[in-house]
């Protein structure tokens, strides 16, 4: 079974990384928060400017504290993510399994990123107003880099920008309950290259779990027969 090595992991994570931090600060620093543009003139595939202070896909719980938790729990994953990525590269997990377990743990590590240190290193963001247990409407104008930050450390909102509406202003069939006439748009999520590489991954995962499982067991199998065989000969030789 194919496997990969630690060097490799490291790289695909990095490129992730890199990638996924490169288009955030540029979207921070060149559009204003809400500002869209199509790309390649197609209505189906924008950049559009949010940010979001909760989880990926813009889901957020327990104001500032629910953050702090999130935050601590992605730092806390992300460690974990460490470790079990050596494990599963030292095991030879099958390519695909390790590739995966990449995908997700180069996500996590990215919207980490936005969370502990955007708040240290720009001067607008999203700020929480405790008066109203909510945060303030989108700043005006474009974010720069500055020493004084909108927030603390854990505090920074994630970036979000790619926007595929590929069905806008649809409409739910009259005959439908409830919804039936309605208006809607598939696809309206807001999200970022980490939280893709996210998705990816789970999604593979659940796709092709039976083949990665299955390619385990038989190479543990193999392992199995190979050190039988040497004990075996040793046996005999004594």
């Amino acid at each position: 079974m194919k496997s990969l090595k630690l060097k490799y992991v490291v790289l695909l994570i990095a490129a992730i990384i890199i990638a996924d931090q490169a288009i955030k600060i540029w979207i921070k620093t060149t559009y204003e928060v809400g500002q869209e543009t199509h790309v390649l003139g197609l209505s189906w595939f924008r950049l559009h400017f949010i940010e979001n202070s909760g989880m990926a896909w813009g889901l957020k719980f327990w104001a500032e504290t629910g953050k702090v938790i999130l935050t601590l729990f992605r730092l806390g994953a992300v460690i974990f993510g460490v470790w079990y990525l050596r494990k599963i590269v030292r095991e030879k997990y099958s390519r695909g399994f390790i590739i995966c377990a990449a995908l997700i743990f180069a996500g996590a590590l990215g919207n980490l990123i936005d969370s502990m240190f955007y708040g240290m290193i720009f001067d607008k963001g999203l700020v929480f107003n405790a008066a109203i247990q909510d945060y303030l409407p989108p700043y005006e104008g474009l974010a720069h880099f500055s020493s004084k930050g909108y927030g603390s450390f854990l505090h920074g909102s994630v970036v979000d920008m790619f926007y595929f509406p590929i069905i806008e202003d649809g409409t739910f069939p009259s005959w439908l309950p409830i919804i039936g006439g309605e208006k809607f748009t598939f696809f309206s999520a807001i999200f970022n290259l980490a939280d893709a590489s996210i998705s990816v991954g789970v999604i593979l995962l659940l796709i092709f779990q039976k083949r990665f499982y299955k390619k385990q067991v038989v190479e543990k199998s193999k392992q199995g027969a190979e050190t039988n065989v040497e004990v075996s000969d040793n046996t005999q030789i004594l």
